[in-house]
């Protein structure tokens, strides 16, 4: 039987202890303050922000301070991209400057629009210049440096084991490892075994992520790649709770905090709903909330008519969102699959 209880345990990065291992990934767009706050609070061991842009940072883009802002967690890690050395380093700055524990540096995002400005997986194509970039930010700040990679750009450059080898000379604390190659993107399954390579290349914690959203899948991969933690990302969508159940079932306790009733359900889909504009204010949380709202409709309740589904997804009228989303997680109970909140 394959064993999940080291995830129960603690792991230190550097100075910064995180108190399990199962951890909520960085998701542009999606690991806000408010996501973040819940998935901690139901009990994930690490959640990481949402990444941003060093160079828009360091030029004090609007919205950039809203993204490394402290939450009032335990451990504040805060996720960097770009190419420039100096912004990387002022970038890292700034974010320390706000509170952050951790700095990671992307070099794992496939988007286009990052990989096409030289920066996320895309420096997987020149480690020299990779390199660069985290000599900058490891010189620039004193908390723990950390990486998040890919196997590499495609099948004829795997290069993850010689990124990682040379990030650790360079001072990173910890590696995470995404079992794709930034061609791939998201498509066929994610290869675990290939981490294992990465792991035995270093000797700090690596962190295994791809196609994981239940312990019996964490265990799977700790299993194959021998990794010391698992990350977690798009199967949160709908349940902040995911890699807390992760965690939860490798201390063998229950996940604290997950909703047991409709109406549970109900009010924490729209407490989230209002932190979301609280946090954006109503004429951009409504927006932005929307892809989470389709996301709790889609695994808690497919059922929902397409008439509903239209309204919550399409208002710009908080009170009339949150009084259609009360109808159909509350009134409407056989359409509620609670199984998928567990």
């Amino acid at each position: 039987m394959l064993d999940l209880t080291k995830l129960a345990s603690p792991l230190d990065v550097g100075r910064v202890r995180i108190r399990n291992r199962a951890f909520l990934a960085p998701m542009s767009g999606i690991t806000d303050e408010p996501f973040r706050q819940r998935a901690y609070a139901h009990g994930a061991g690490l959640v990481v922000s949402e990444m941003v842009a060093s160079g828009e940072l360091a030029r004090g883009r609007a919205g950039c301070g809203l993204r490394i802002r402290h939450s009032g967690l335990p451990v504040h890690m805060v996720q960097l991209a770009g190419r420039e050395a100096t912004h990387m380093a002022e970038g890292a700055r700034i974010a320390a400057g706000e509170g952050a524990d951790i700095i990671d540096i992307n070099m794992g995002c496939p988007a286009k629009k990052v990989t096409g400005g030289y920066a996320g997986s895309a420096l997987m194509r020149d480690l020299d210049h990779a390199l660069s970039l985290i000599e900058a930010v490891v010189g620039a700040v004193e908390v723990p440096v950390t990486v998040k990679m890919r196997l590499g750009w495609d099948e004829s450059a795997l290069n993850a084991p010689l990124l990682a080898r040379r990030a650790e000379q360079a001072g990173v604390q910890m590696v995470t490892v995404h079992g794709r190659t930034r061609c791939q993107f998201y498509q066929g399954k994610a290869d675990w075994r290939a981490i294992a390579r990465i792991k035995q290349a270093v000797s700090i914690p690596v962190v295994a992520n791809g196609d994981v959203g239940s312990p019996a899948e964490a265990a799977m991969i700790l299993d194959q790649s021998g990794a010391d933690a698992v990350m977690i990302g798009r199967a949160h969508y709908g349940a902040p709770w995911t890699a807390s159940s992760i965690a939860a079932a490798a201390a063998k306790e229950a996940t604290p905090g997950v909703p047991e009733s409709p109406q549970a359900l109900a009010d924490y889909v729209v407490a989230h709903y209002q932190d979301m504009l609280s946090l954006y204010g109503i004429e951009s949380g409504v927006r932005q909330a929307r892809k989470h709202l389709g996301w709790y409709l889609d695994r808690h309740a497919a059922g929902v008519v397409d008439e509903q589904r239209k309204a919550i997804l399409t208002s710009f009228e908080p009170v009339r969102v949150i009084a259609a989303l009360r109808e159909v997680f509350s009134s409407a109970a056989e359409a509620v699959n609670l199984r998928g909140a567990a």
